[in-house]
């Protein structure tokens, strides 16, 4: 069964947003680079190739249902943050904004009754429940420990194991 072109067009428009999700991880990391935040750094970037991932995971799919893959223009991210959490606190409230964007194509994909899209997609609500819960719980430590250079220093070298 072919993709219909709506649900082309939705998947070309995520793997804009997947590539446009590394290219704020890869800010991100660069920003905690420059605050000498390695471990902070290093988790970020891991984020990147992952989102990177995700973007080939769908343009995968599509050439696998026969369908276009457009390849989009990526959008320049945010260069800097107030600190640690506030980086933090805008990744987690950006896989938030992911996650809703999945589910969209989810009720797209069962509206379409494209059983095989809605079995791809699985991987990436599941995913997102990940992604979630990992940026959260670093929102939610570093609201715990508070903003002193010793929290973060504690916090940047837990994330460097990843």
């Amino acid at each position: 069964m072919k993709l219909s072109d709506s649900m082309t067009a939705a998947i070309n428009d995520q793997i804009k947003a997947e590539f446009d999700s590394a290219y704020i991880y890869l800010a991100m990391s660069a920003y905690f680079e420059d605050s000498g935040l390695a471990g902070m750094a290093h988790w970020m970037k891991k984020q990147y190739k992952e989102e990177v991932e995700h973007a080939e995971k769908f343009i995968d799919y599509l050439y696998e249902r026969g369908a276009r893959v457009i390849i989009p223009e990526i959008a320049r991210p945010k260069e800097s943050y107030n600190d640690a959490l506030d980086v933090f606190r805008t990744a987690y409230n950006h896989e938030q904004y992911v996650t809703s964007r999945i589910y969209k194509l989810v009720d797209m994909a069962v509206a379409e009754k494209d059983y095989a899209t809605q079995s791809m997609l699985k991987w990436f609500v599941d995913e997102q429940m990940e992604e979630e819960d990992n940026t959260g719980g670093i929102v939610a430590k570093l609201e715990f420990l508070g903003g002193d250079k010793h929290s973060v220093y504690l916090v940047d070298r837990e994330l460097s194991a990843r």
